[in-house]
């Protein structure tokens, strides 16, 4: 009696198990790909006066620390700088004070859909990675320049431009990328809150790690109290 045949191997049945097995381990990957793009922190600014972590620019090496949260279309923050920045600029000549300005991002809404507030504070770290040493007269030109609030702001080749003026010209390609407008978004909420506060607001001050009520009546009543002698 002939022998019955082997059983036939279903090759279709086992190409399309090979399939579906590599499309869910692509589907996988991506998923674990997007996950730890979306988790992973934005690049922050390459340069030693930044720090990565709190998004400080340093200036000076003095023993008390003012920390200056700022918001480049804040117009409060334009009269703090108008009316202290000279005080504590000639403090970290001296040599009392560490400066860290902090570019904050709470006016985006406030810039007709332009996000003005974040463009310059990315701009503000472009010049701090290429050129720090002009990082001060940067942010002291962006409030000489300061837009009013519900307007659009300054443009990204306005932007340039100022950089271009004190000596920053280097941070052109940087300030049109807006490179570091992911990195300002997450610095943004780690912002100190006053004692009492609901969000986050501009200027936010602090002196030796104590948050300042500002009352704008000048620096010899908000924050000289607080400087170590």
């Amino acid at each position: 009696m002939m022998a019955a045949p082997g059983k036939k191997t279903n090759w279709f049945a086992i190409i399309i198990s090979l399939v579906v097995v590599v499309a869910v381990v692509g589907v996988g990957a991506l998923v674990v790909t997007m996950n730890n793009a979306a988790t992973a922190p934005a690049e922050a600014p390459a340069a030693g006066v930044v720090n990565e972590e709190t998004g400080g620019v340093s200036l000076g090496d003095g023993p008390n620390v003012i920390e200056e949260y700022v918001d480049f279309m804040c117009p409060y923050c334009g009269d703090y700088w108008a009316g202290y920045s000279d005080y504590v600029s000639e403090k970290v000549k001296s040599g009392d004070v560490t400066l860290v300005i902090h570019p904050i991002s709470i006016l985006d809404n406030a810039s007709m859909g332009t996000k003005y507030s974040t463009r310059a504070a990315s701009a503000a770290y472009c010049v701090a990675e290429t050129n720090p040493d002009a990082f001060y007269a940067y942010v002291d030109r962006l409030f000489e320049k300061q837009p009013a609030e519900s307007t659009e702001g300054l443009t990204n080749d306005q932007l340039v431009e100022y950089a271009s003026q004190v000596g920053a010209g280097d941070a052109a390609s940087c300030i049109q990328g807006e490179e570091y407008a992911d990195y300002v978004a997450e610095r943004t909420p780690e912002t100190p809150l006053a004692q009492g506060a609901t969000g986050i607001s501009t200027p936010t001050i602090v002196v030796n790690g104590e948050v300042v009520s500002l009352t704008l009546q000048g620096p010899e009543t908000d924050l000289e109290p607080l400087l170590t002698k």
